[in-house]
């Protein structure tokens, strides 16, 4: 009995759950106020974007240093050591402070 809501007002549905739900892909400010006009999509539900210290990830919950390997929170507080699962996830995952250019290879 009860329900669950998330700290951004979105409510847990247990049936009919249509958010992040691999059909639409849409934040959940982006539900609520609309999508940006094209070039200035949202990167995360928080807009603007937290801004990533650098060399770090945004993993969710904090910002994960990979040289340290330490997870601090957004006010830069220790959580924890990740450790090689949460490593792996988080750097194939996770928002980084960098961009990178990635190389689109032709189909044969």
């Amino acid at each position: 009995q009860g329900k669950y809501t998330f700290a951004d007002g979105l409510e847990y549905k247990d049936k009919k759950w249509h958010y992040c739900d691999g059909y639409d892909r849409r934040f959940y400010t982006e539900i609520c106020s609309g999508l940006k006009p094209a070039g200035i999509s949202q990167l995360t539900n928080l807009d603007p974007p937290r801004k990533i210290p650098e060399g770090c990830y945004d993993c969710g919950d904090g910002f994960y240093n990979p040289e340290t390997r330490v997870i601090v929170d957004y006010e830069l507080r220790f959580l924890r050591n990740a450790d090689d699962d949460e490593h792996e996830w988080i750097v194939r995952a996770c928002r980084k402070a960098w961009d990178e250019a990635i190389e689109q290879k032709p189909k044969p």
